[in-house]
């Protein structure tokens, strides 16, 4: 698609992936647990920090249109599983893989997501929102190598869950447990989604903000939309040239002031006559 930016016209690629969001991934990943469990009764999570301990509903994993078809036969929402953390960064990584499908792309010379062809990366990229909060719990931010974020990855996905506390700078249980998961769905998205590489990595901006500004998809919706609507109202073309038409403007102008002019001198000149007449037949009444 082409969007028109303060008089700059760029050519953008969007697409959107179902179930590929964070949160829906997430719930993806624990039903795949379930499944390859052999107990229900306490389910090791490879990628919850080592010796956490939380229970969620089926309801919970299963009531998602994107989990749906993982449901076990007999599937209960009030069924309640627990997941222990065993903070294995390693087996974290090779089970989040399970949860991107790359089959289609017989090619490896092209960039291809879950079947769908995608256009090699080029250029400066910002990631934000989530993207942004996962690496700032790795302790990083701005612009940094793919060797980085991977060695921060492996050190925070190896700690202990009484230590998270000391590492973050602003700890929510809800999202501290998942940080792990997240840096590793990062990676697998934008290394084997979007085959960014040693090289290309360091062009990705992970931010808060640009310009001081919050950059979220809503943004990026309200440009699409704006993009629909005409610039500008069509401008009515003229039957003559520029010159010409300012030309005869400046004619009938003067012809209209000279007419005006006239009309002026005609009512000012009636006006005296009346006046004239008036004093005239008042001289005579008086005699």
């Amino acid at each position: 698609m082409k969007v028109s930016l303060y008089g700059y016209v760029y050519t953008l690629y969007t697409r959107s992936f179902q179930c590929y969001g964070r949160n829906e991934a997430e719930k993806r990943f624990l039903a795949t647990l379930l499944q390859d469990s052999i107990t229900k009764a306490k389910l090791a999570n490879p990628c919850y920090p080592r010796n956490y301990v939380t229970t969620f509903t089926g309801g919970h994993i299963f009531g998602s249109l994107c989990t749906e078809d993982l449901r076990p036969e007999s599937y209960d929402p009030n069924d309640v599983i627990t997941f222990e953390g065993t903070g294995n960064p390693s087996l974290c990584r090779e089970k989040v893989a399970s949860l991107f499908t790359f089959k289609a792309c017989h090619d490896q010379a092209i960039s291809c997501f879950d079947g769908v062809y995608q256009p090699k990366v080029k250029g400066s990229f910002v990631a934000f929102a989530g993207f942004y909060y996962t690496a700032s719990a790795l302790n990083l931010s701005g612009s940094f190598s793919l060797n980085t974020f991977n060695s921060s990855t492996w050190n925070f996905c190896s700690q202990n869950w009484s230590q998270l506390p000391l590492l973050l700078p602003r700890f929510d249980e809800m999202y501290a447990r998942s940080y792990c998961f997240s840096a590793h769905y990062i990676y697998h998205l934008l290394v084997s989604g979007y085959r960014f590489t040693e090289e290309t990595w360091p062009q990705i901006h992970f931010k808060k903000e640009v310009e001081n500004s919050s950059i979220a998809w809503s943004l990026g919706y309200m440009l699409s939309l704006t993009n629909q609507i005409p610039a500008e109202v069509p401008l009515i073309r003229l039957p003559m040239k520029p010159p010409a038409f300012i030309g005869t403007l400046a004619f009938f102008t003067g012809v209209a002031l000279l007419c005006l002019g006239f009309l002026v001198y005609l009512c000012v000149l009636s006006r005296n006559r009346r006046h004239s007449r008036h004093a005239l037949d008042h001289a005579v009444d008086s005699e």
